[in-house]
């Protein structure tokens, strides 16, 4: 049990330091689990999520393939356009696009497409791009709450606890939208007045043609006839009785079958970094559930809280939402999820007993993840990609605005969860 505790706090503080890379980080940390003797190599490889790994490689290879089409491009423009070049508008269309894509494919990639488009647009129109990326961040982090496969936190919990997609939408899907139109408001007083564009500078902007940017027409419809499918499959994966990750490696696979895409080429461009961090992260946590700590952290859960239902989902929203915007959400979570079953089991109550739980967990560590520049993958490369162009994204100055957004969620999160399942 010791020496669990200590692999995992190692990681966990390394992590936070951020001096080396994280899935190098995981897999030692999951290497020295299994050589000092806390688990043996099959007990290590079965605590490995499948559904949380499957899902995450299915939506990558079609994003890969979609990326190609030049539709998120087409996107980006056509919302500068619809708001005719007003930046303050510009921003809202952008973050607002954001959140949508965030939902439908995953927060990692829709930061990784709407980045770099928004420094070149903010470029062209000769103003600062940082309270766009600001906001992107921000939408990134409450957009992806919204559905299963929007952040990782949620590919995760809905792996655990048997949770759809429409489980998802449906039960996070009005307190994201609450969260969305809150967020706006002090986002507006900080920059609502200082974004201001020349007219000849906005009449250049309205003169690209979004069309340009659609690169291959039916590379497009079969990237969009799959993706439909896969979300259909997503929508109805209970009555189907398939897992997720089952849906979104076959429509991947179906994807680069009808494309004749290049296979190698195609798996180069997905972040395997995300996916060997995640396997040997698993693997660190397995060693703390299988030696009994996480047993006991429940339990003195269960005493802090007298056991009552209500105190507990509150508990797991605010820990997970700080712990998250401190040390980084996905960890949190690969911590709490073992934490959260343990409690099912001590309470003796059903699943639906636990579903407060979880969606307080899923809320905590999402919307947490926007707390700092560290605490979602999604701020990291948004911050990556800023610097490579000159625009530098620093700790302190970040956290100042972003942390109290984070507790305003928080605290709506709190009053939405009381108010509907408590």
């Amino acid at each position: 049990m010791l020496t669990a505790i200590i692999v995992f706090l190692a990681v966990y503080i390394i992590l936070i330091v951020d001096k080396f890379n994280r899935a190098v980080v995981s897999l030692l940390g999951a290497s020295l689990v299994i050589l000092l003797g806390v688990l043996d190599q099959g007990k290590a490889v079965a605590g490995i999520d499948f559904n949380t790994i499957g899902l995450l490689i299915g939506m990558m290879i079609i994003v890969a393939v979609c990326q190609k089409t030049g539709m998120f491009q087409y996107v980006a423009i056509k919302s500068v356009k619809i708001v005719h070049g007003e930046p303050w508008r510009i921003l809202v269309m952008l973050g607002c696009v954001t959140a949508i894509i965030s939902a439908l494919l995953d927060n990692v990639t829709t930061a990784l497409l709407v980045a770099p488009l928004t420094i070149l647009m903010a470029e062209e129109m000769q103003i600062d791009p940082y309270p766009f990326l600001f906001v992107e961040i921000l939408m990134a982090n409450i957009g992806g709450t919204a559905t299963l496969i929007g952040d990782p936190p949620n590919i995760m919990i809905g792996s655990a606890a048997n949770l759809s997609f429409m489980d998802f939408v449906k039960n996070l899907g009005p307190i994201v939208l609450i969260v969305m139109a809150a967020t706006f408001a002090p986002i507006y007083a900080l920059y609502g007045k200082q974004l201001k564009v020349d007219s000849h500078v906005r009449e250049r902007v309205m003169q690209f043609n979004e069309r340009e940017a659609l690169q291959d027409i039916p590379l497009l419809k079969k990237c969009f006839f799959i993706f439909t499918l896969v979300i259909v499959g997503f929508l109805f994966q209970h009555r189907i009785h398939l897992e997720a990750a089952t849906i979104a490696i076959f429509g991947a696979a179906i994807l680069l079958l009808i494309t004749g895409e290049d296979i190698n080429s195609t798996l180069e461009k997905l972040e395997w970094t995300t996916i060997f961090f995640f396997a040997g992260l698993f693997i660190v946590v397995r060693g703390l559930d299988e030696t009994g700590v996480i047993t006991i952290l429940a339990q003195r859960l269960m005493e802090a809280t007298s056991g009552n239902i209500a105190i507990t989902t509150m508990a797991i929203l605010w820990v997970s939402a700080i712990s998250s915007a401190l040390t980084g959400s996905i960890p949190v979570t690969a911590t709490m999820i073992p934490l959260v079953k343990e409690i099912g089991i001590q309470m003796g109550g059903g699943r639906d007993t636990l579903l407060p739980i979880w969606w307080a967990l899923s809320l905590g560590a999402c919307f947490g993840g926007s707390g700092t520049i560290i605490a979602s993958a999604a701020n990291v490369v948004v911050a990556g990609i800023a610097g490579k162009a000159g625009h530098h994204f620093r700790f302190i100055e970040f956290m100042k605005l972003a942390f109290p957004m984070m507790l305003l969620s928080i605290v709506l999160s709190t009053i939405y969860l009381y108010l509907r399942y408590l």
